[in-house]
């Protein structure tokens, strides 16, 4: 069941479209520097999260699982984070944990990409132990642990039961040995739960917000069900978790964005916004899979090029400055922001800009 339910995930990824819900880029306006006082080589655009260096800021969220099937787009996932200098996070492990004969779907990763940062994924309901075999499954850097509730819900056959998550996710973090990411897989997270999980000891938050990839809109399509459109929608916008997350984030827990990251611009948001790094998932894997390996490669070396150029128009020398340019943020966002009490004049106002 739980196999081919990750073949069903990434059939449906491939299928569907993004959204309903929004996920905020069009209320960020970014301010262009006309003297930047920058040279080209001069921008930096590595990065690093929990401590662990990046080459550059995104990072190959999970969307796929273990199963036969999966295993070669796991080993194309793999070949392209090589090939690109990028981490990249498998889909959740639990398959391996259950089912033994899936666990090579797995280790094909680090396989085809034996150097590179690695992350392993399970959720919140994962005992300490089991969190500690998937790190080793794939020699990981770094584990996320996944928060999907809206998921599980509308899932038949997912989980009802959610209580507990909290200590057992200070648990995985005192047991094992590499630093833990808390993520959400679509419907955000508000200050109220950032707080409480940096409280925990993990090392970063992942907010995926809505207006990407909707779990919510693969389950319904998976089981044939008609669905609430208000569920279908139903989640924090990406920008609103962002700024309300790293509006209460102690300086050594570090944000990655993730929920509707589409272009070079919506990466250059995301840092602008306070993130040390975003997550894309979709897109990359549609390349692979609709063209080859080759044209997804050039792709993306000119989405990086991109990004660097919107760093380069901002006079930003590095992703640490990037957080420091003022940015503007207006419509659904704003309102929902004010409503929330948080100051977001600050962002307009108080950075650096020439």
């Amino acid at each position: 069941m739980r196999q081919s339910r990750k073949l069903d995930h990434l059939k449906y990824s491939l299928a569907l479209t993004d959204g309903p819900g929004d996920s905020g880029f069009a209320d960020i306006s970014l301010i262009h520097n006309c003297l930047p006082d920058l040279a080209w080589n001069q921008i930096d655009i590595s990065s690093s999260i929990a401590g662990i260096p990046l080459h550059h800021p995104l990072i190959i969220n999970a969307i796929t699982g273990g199963a036969d099937d999966v295993a070669e787009i796991n080993k194309s996932i793999a070949k392209f984070a090589h090939l690109t200098n990028t981490a990249m996070a498998v889909g959740s492990q639990y398959a391996a944990l259950e089912y033994t004969d899936v666990k090579y779907s797995y280790k094909v990763v680090r396989e085809n990409n034996p150097h590179g940062t690695i992350f392993a994924n399970l959720g919140a309901y994962a005992t300490p132990e089991e969190a500690q075999l998937a790190v080793e499954m794939i020699d990981a850097q770094g584990i996320q642990i996944h928060l999907n509730v809206a998921q599980e819900i509308v899932m038949k056959e997912g989980d009802r039961d959610f209580s507990g998550y909290l200590s057992n996710i200070s648990r995985i973090v005192d047991k094992v040995k590499v630093p833990v990411i808390v993520k959400e897989v679509g419907c955000g997270i508000a200050r109220e739960q950032a707080m409480l999980l940096a409280d925990t000891g993990i090392r970063a938050i992942d907010v995926g917000g809505t207006g990407g990839t909707n779990f919510i809109a693969i389950e319904a399509a998976r089981s044939q069900a008609t669905i609430n459109p208000d569920i279908l929608s139903w989640g924090i916008p990406t920008v609103i978790s962002a700024v309300e997350t790293k509006s209460v984030l102690p300086t050594q827990v570090d944000m990655m964005v993730s929920g509707g990251v589409r272009s070079a611009l919506d990466v250059v948001k995301s840092l602008a916004l306070g993130g040390i790094a975003t997550g894309m998932a979709t897109p990359i894997i549609r390349m692979l899979c609709e063209k080859d390996i080759d044209y997804a490669v050039k792709w993306f070396q000119n989405f990086l090029y991109e990004i660097q150029s919107y760093m380069l128009f901002l006079g930003a020398s590095s992703i640490r400055t990037l957080a420091e340019t003022p940015i503007v943020i207006t419509g659904h966002s704003k309102d929902w922001l004010t409503a929330r009490g948080i100051d977001i004049t600050n962002y307009a106002t108080y950075k650096k800009h020439g």
